[in-house]
């Protein structure tokens, strides 16, 4: 694994937690983790259960004891490694956004196919119980014909105009602001739980437009270490309107200045049978409505998603008994260590990834241009 800070955790935890909770076709092991510092990547591999340590991911790529790359670095490094890795056959799940830009992404999506690797993009929430069992009811036809499509990703992490300049904050390394940081999550649920996108119009906003120099300190925090003041270059807010191939109109909001909200990830579906609505802050819960419900009883029903009939959920503890945030990187991650044993190709990959920068892309130029833009997925 190349990078140990937010992600290396939550990856760490969930590859030593697969086979305490699974029984997979093989267990991964966990041969060599990568950092620039190598004190502080010896003590995160201490801590994490980590064999080995590397500080350049050229040598780790190059290791024959390693099948699989796991890229958890900033984005603007994710082309290069994950094409390199690909050249030397390794199989690659990496963190989203897939890249920087569409041409990135694109070379990302050909190097993965022509040297036939099992390839993933980590969209973690995609595999929350609650999620896949919204996706199987929408799949079964319980909601009907889908006629809207709203999501909400709402943080507050950078509201504090002290708050340090760290990498997702700046452009050139990270690509774009809410955006890509916690819109795209909702543009790929929408993608897998209703369709294809076919037209966004957006609008973006900047609230602080300077900030004290500074570094990642670990999770979402910063570190200040200057009194020099840097440029913000990327939005702070997006909001979107969207057209689906299906005829669902979606919209959608992503912002970083949303008071009050930590994490709040949420999405909601009205069909013309029913509805579904989820909220990652009551992770376990899906919010189900359905119009054949006798007239006195008609209302949004709470449904606590630990059954056994609830996908991935009986894996763990007796009905009832909630999981957590963790839980969807176990998941996720299980399913590339299969697909990676029976040589197979696992959901959301790169091509998803590809397609999701294709929108990510639209929708920048949208709020630039204040128009409409098309996805040009179908053409390329």
């Amino acid at each position: 694994m190349i990078g140990y800070q937010f992600m290396g955790k939550a990856h760490s935890h969930a590859y030593r937690d697969i086979p305490f909770f699974f029984e997979p076709k093989a267990n991964p092991i966990l041969k060599a983790l990568c950092g620039r510092n190598k004190e502080a990547v010896e003590e995160a591999a201490e801590k994490m259960g980590w064999e080995s340590v590397e500080t350049d991911w050229r040598q780790l790529i190059a290791r024959e004891d390693i099948d699989v790359i796991d890229i958890v670095t900033p984005n603007h490094t994710h082309a290069e490694i994950a094409i390199a890795a690909a050249e030397a056959g390794k199989h690659i799940i990496t963190e989203k956004p897939l890249a920087l830009t569409v041409e990135e992404a694109k070379r990302m999506k050909e190097a993965v196919e022509k040297h036939n690797v099992v390839h993933m993009i980590c969209h973690n929430y995609r595999f929350v119980p609650a999620v896949q069992y919204a996706k199987q009811l929408i799949d079964e036809g319980k909601l009907g014909r889908i006629f809207h499509f709203r999501a909400n990703y709402l943080q507050d992490f950078i509201i504090d105009p002290a708050f340090p300049l760290i990498w997702r904050l700046k452009k050139e390394v990270s690509g774009s602001g809410a955006l890509g940081d916690i819109g795209a999550h909702s543009i790929d649920l929408a993608r897998f739980l209703v369709g294809e996108i076919d037209e966004v119009t957006a609008m973006t906003q900047t609230f602080i437009e300077e900030r004290p120099m500074g570094e990642m300190a670990g999770g979402l925090k910063g570190a200040v270490n200057s009194d020099e003041m840097g440029k913000v270059t990327v939005d702070d807010a997006v909001a979107i309107m969207a057209r689906f191939a299906n005829g669902t109109f979606g919209t959608f909001e992503a912002s970083r200045f949303a008071t009050g909200n930590r994490n709040k990830n949420t999405f909601e579906i009205n069909g013309e049978k029913g509805s579904v609505r989820w909220d990652m802050e009551n992770m376990n819960f899906l919010d189900v409505y359905f119009t054949d419900d006798d007239k006195g009883v008609q209302g949004f029903r709470r449904v606590t998603c630990t059954e056994e009939e609830h996908p991935y959920a009986g894996a763990y503890w007796p009905p009832g008994h909630i999981i957590g945030y963790e839980h969807s990187f176990i998941h996720l991650l299980y399913e590339f260590v299969e697909a990676v044993v029976d040589k197979r190709q696992p959901s959301p990959d790169f091509k998803d990834g590809y397609i999701n920068q294709l929108i990510l892309d639209a929708i920048e130029k949208s709020a630039e241009d204040k128009s409409w833009q098309s996805i040009p997925y179908q053409t390329e």
